[in-house]
């Protein structure tokens, strides 16, 4: 047997989570694709899956054996990639990360405008707001909203976005005034496990001064951003998100923003790709057209944040 077409049959097990889901994106009977597994597993001399009634699960051995499989897939694609030269048009299957509410809403639009552009491509969306490692999970391309660390990987600049306090209209018609960050502990607060269940810090704000912590006892305590923005927009509270979270909120002006003189720094916004992935086609057409309607997105998000 092949050992790198056994190599694709395994990972294909790994994302889709089963045999059944494997053959089916592969094409091939469950029985080949069991016959795969069990040859590299005869293979390496070791179990790579611990199969259960319900679910496969990866063994220590088969999680190394995973990224390091991924890594020479990656590598192979990219050979004959340069063998193809210019001559080789965008295709297969491209896998994309993002966070959760990211995907929702504009990158799911933007997805859908490129794969009516190259219909020889296929896109994955992986949504979510926990890091992943691009080489280890096979993504292709990344949006993410943060900080970087140095890497090898290659980030292009597409925005910005703040971390702010908001709350409906009508609450702040009828509750006291939010002027100071210390005015928060007369108010019912909507929080989100990601921004602090019951406590929140604001920078220091000038010479002399310290960061400040404010304590206070949620009235709604959520891990989904969706309900907190929906409780927030129903007039139950204030609440702490991301600027591109409530592009719809504030531009319906659903939400308003509250102490803007007391936020965090922006946080940049970059498209990330893995060492030597832009000389894919599927991956540089992709990047190409994603980047300029990232800035156009982000440019709208910052006027909106700003009161334009």
């Amino acid at each position: 047997m092949d050992r790198i077409d056994a190599m694709k049959v395994f990972v294909a097990t790994v994302d889709e989570g089963s045999l059944a889901g494997a053959a089916r994106r592969l094409g091939r009977s469950a029985a080949a694709v069991s016959r795969a597994i069990a040859y590299l597993e005869a293979h390496t001399g070791t179990a790579l899956l611990h199969r259960t009634t319900r679910a496969l699960k990866l063994s220590a051995a088969g999680e190394r054996y995973a990224s390091a499989c991924r890594r020479i897939l990656l590598d192979l694609d990219e050979a004959d990639v340069i063998a193809a030269g210019e001559r080789s048009a965008p295709r297969g299957l491209l896998t994309v990360s993002v966070p959760l509410v990211a995907g929702e809403t504009f990158m799911r639009e933007i997805a859908d405008a490129f794969i009516e552009r190259y219909p020889d491509v296929v896109i994955r969306l992986q949504l979510s707001d926990l890091p992943v490692n691009l080489i280890d999970e096979g993504v292709d391309v990344a949006v993410r909203v943060a900080h970087l660390p140095d890497s090898s990987l290659i980030a292009t600049p597409v925005g910005e976005v703040r971390r702010i306090i908001a709350a409906s209209p009508d609450y702040l018609a009828t509750h006291a005034p939010i002027e100071t960050p210390a005015d928060l502990s007369k108010h019912q607060i909507v929080s989100m496990t990601y921004f602090g269940i019951d406590s929140w810090r604001f920078p220091a704000t000038g010479r002399g001064s310290v960061p400040q912590v404010v304590q206070f006892t949620p009235r709604l305590i959520a891990n989904s951003i969706r309900t907190v923005i929906a409780s927030a927009v129903a007039g139950h509270g204030v609440a702490r998100m991301l600027t591109y979270h409530i592009v719809e909120e504030l531009g319906r002006g659903a939400l308003r923003i509250v102490l803007q003189n007391f936020e965090h720094p922006p946080m940049p916004v970059h498209v990330i790709t893995p060492q030597g992935r832009l000389a894919v086609p599927k991956v540089r057409a992709f990047v190409d057209f994603t980047v300029p309607r990232l800035r156009k997105h982000f440019s709208h998000v910052h006027k909106l944040a700003s009161g334009g």
